[in-house]
């Protein structure tokens, strides 16, 4: 008869019995088998089918296995009655400065945000600088994951600077070069800001040349369109037509239908027009955030042409009444080429509300809107709207355009095309306005109120769909492969969040509060969110396009 340490031997060497088991039996405590394991979660997988019971193990920062795990992990997560998901993708964010001086995000992080695509201005550093940039983030560390465009207005700046004329043969040839450099640092595709001199002042057949250069990148031409208001429409077939003829991916920012006269008739026919182009091949997508106000500059408010010779010059205009009186006429005046009137397509100046003054004059009136503050002061709104942009300066004066209709919002959100953009930053102060300066609830609630309000308060999303919409279709679109779905030899970027106490509380009112319902977060294996608390762990990596070189673990 064979001893025991025989038996043993044999079925260690079979491979019957896993050896730190066998350690075990022996009395010794066995080496944790992973860095993470996620005990009994409802386990959704990103790709839209229905959760499953699981355990999810880590180890180096991707999914080892996922079932029922035997090993145990350096740390343990129990994630009873909640949802585990990978995590959630903010598909037009605002952090590309505020993170070299704050890497947290931890407001993105608090609503369950683990990778940012930034860059609808481009990048914060010229273009020659892009690649120590993405350097330097990583140096410092960053808690989320980032990538970003370059900007065709940025680069188009760099070379003319921001007047309203056309470039020369040899400008665009240095224009072109500049997005060829940015791409091989890692840029993720081309951006447009149509509605904000001086991007306004470029051209459809100037954009198409620009983005053509990036085109061998197999990038995406992600664009602020050029008119979301009566002009919707047209603005969908110009981004329609430089994705088709540059030979790239379009990405709609923000889909919106911001049009006060149009609501409910402007999306669906918006939708339709997308719909059409993806059926004859066209690869066009969008992203939104789910609230019925936008926010942006007051410089918005008056007509792109006084800022043809310069915004500088644009500002002198605005200063002198006889200019002023001309502006006037024209905002009452409705739609005009050339120029998106939010005035009007919010319906009037008691539409538009005073966000962030950055002075002491105006910031008393914050969140009442010009309308009441000009009848406070018995002025005119105008001349109020634009008085508080120039006491700003050198800040942004920022509004909030209450200028969308909830039915819209649903019909876009429905389109299964549609992802989740914030148009926030990571706040430089937790708690505080996020980088864009807006005090807009998005910063802090949008991804969360995706499942809070559109899957379980309203009948609008299935579970399923919302986590779909800011995880694998998001990841699909941005060529981020080893990300956005719950899978063996993955990523380990994870969401984990109770669904009956998942709550946006951010509000008009109180724009600067997190979430309550999401316990966890991972980025890249590490913990960054536990039990609601933020970690001092910096995992976060640069997501760069396909014509970087590669560097960076793997």
């Amino acid at each position: 008869m064979r001893g025991f340490g025989s038996i043993r031997r044999s079925i260690l060497l079979a491979g019957l019995v896993p050896a730190a088991l066998l350690s075990a039996s022996a009395g010794a405590e066995p080496e944790p088998t992973y860095d993470v394991v996620i005990r009994n979660g409802r386990v959704l997988d990103g790709a839209g089918n229905p959760w499953v019971r699981a355990d999810v193990a880590i180890s180096n920062g991707r999914v080892a296995r996922i079932g029922l795990i035997p090993g145990r992990g350096r740390r343990e997560i129990d994630a009873k009655d909640r949802y585990v998901s990978p995590g959630w993708i903010d598909m037009m964010d605002q952090s590309g400065k505020v993170l070299r001086t704050n890497g947290a995000a931890e407001n993105k992080l608090r609503t369950g945000v683990t990778t940012v695509i930034a860059g609808e201005d481009g990048t914060p550093v010229k273009v020659e600088a892009i690649a120590a940039y993405f350097a330097e983030l990583e140096t410092h560390g960053i808690a989320v994951n980032f990538g970003t465009y370059y900007s065709a207005t940025q680069a188009r700046e760099e070379v003319i600077g921001d007047t309203a004329r056309a470039p020369t043969a040899s400008e665009l040839d240095t224009i072109r070069a500049n997005v060829r450099t940015a791409m091989n640092a890692g840029a993720l595709g081309v951006s447009t800001a149509l509605i904000y001199p001086p991007g306004t002042f470029q051209t459809t057949d100037e954009l198409i040349e620009i983005v053509k250069a990036a085109a061998p990148c197999r990038p995406i031409y992600a664009t602020h369109m050029r008119d979301e208001n009566a002009g919707l429409l047209d603005g969908l077939r110009e981004a329609i037509e430089i994705g088709e003829r540059a030979g790239v991916k379009v990405e709609v920012f923000h889909l919106k239908a911001a049009y006060a006269p149009g609501f409910g008739k402007l999306m669906p026919e918006a939708v339709k027009l997308i719909d059409a182009a993806r059926a004859r091949g066209v690869d066009i997508a969008a992203d939104m955030y789910v609230y019925p106000f936008a926010g942006t500059g007051l410089e918005i408010t008056a007509p792109n042409w006084i800022y043809e010779k310069g915004f500088e010059a644009g500002v002198k205009l605005l200063r002198d009444p006889t200019v002023r009186a001309r502006l006037k006429r024209e905002v009452a005046a409705g739609p005009q080429p050339g120029w998106t009137n939010y005035v009007y397509a919010a319906g009037g100046w008691d539409k538009v509300v005073l966000g962030a003054a950055f002075s002491p004059r105006w910031q008393k009136y914050q969140f009442r809107s010009i309308a009441a503050i000009a009848s406070e002061l018995g002025r005119d709104p105008a001349d109020v709207a634009w008085d508080i942009m120039v006491d700003a300066l050198p800040k942004r004066a920022m509004a909030l355009y209450f200028m969308m209709d909830e039915r819209d919002i649903e019909t876009a959100l429905r389109r299964p095309w549609v992802s989740i953009g914030s148009d926030s930053g990571a706040s430089a102060v937790y708690g505080e306005t996020d980088a864009l300066g807006v005090p807009h609830p998005r910063a802090y609630g949008n991804a969360a109120r995706v499942i809070a309000e559109y899957a379980k308060r309203r009948p609008v999303l299935s579970l399923e769909d919302a986590v779909r919409k800011m995880t694998s279709w998001p990841a699909a679109r941005m060529g981020l492969s080893d990300r956005g779905v719950l899978r063996e030899g993955l990523r380990a970027d994870v969401t984990i969040f109770d669904y009956d106490k998942i709550d946006d509380r951010a509000s008009f009112e109180q724009p600067n509060i997190s979430p309550i319902g999401i316990d966890y977060v991972l980025v890249n294996g590490q913990v960054v969110l536990d039990q609601g608390k933020l970690t001092s762990a910096r995992p976060g990596q640069v997501l760069k396009g396909a014509c970087a070189t590669p560097s960076g673990p793997t």
